[in-house]
């Protein structure tokens, strides 16, 4: 989807060839570089986590902001997709997750994720 959304908005996508960086795509427009980090969910309240786990005990070994990453683009199970800028995230100090919404939230509360809901 991700590829789909940046080809159609006029962006060049590039793939790296492994997958030893922290970001899933490059795209390109007007001289500009841009490194984007897909998140999808499956979860009916649209919970996205940007730590990293693995392992038995899913222990936490890193984090997906402490990266250089320009973009979140994110997906719900209804297909829903935003597209996200890293450095709103970290102005609005998001630590771990945020949550996928298609509507403001009672009270503005969290982070407001519908203002970059790109379609439904």
């Amino acid at each position: 989807m991700a590829i789909n959304y940046f080809t159609i908005q006029g962006y060049t996508v590039s793939l790296p060839i492994n997958d030893t960086q922290w970001y899933d795509l490059i795209v390109e427009k007007d001289d500009k570089f841009m490194t984007v980090q897909c998140k999808a969910t499956a979860t009916d309240d649209g919970h996205i986590d940007f730590r990293c786990t693995g392992g038995t005990n899913g222990k936490i070994y890193d984090h997906v902001l402490n990266h250089k990453i320009d973009i979140i683009f994110c997906v719900n199970k209804d297909l829903n997709a935003w597209v996200i800028p890293v450095k709103d995230l970290i102005d609005a100090d998001v630590k771990n997750t945020i949550r996928l919404r298609t509507e403001p939230t009672k009270n503005n509360q969290g982070f407001q994720t519908h203002k970059y809901l790109i379609y439904t």
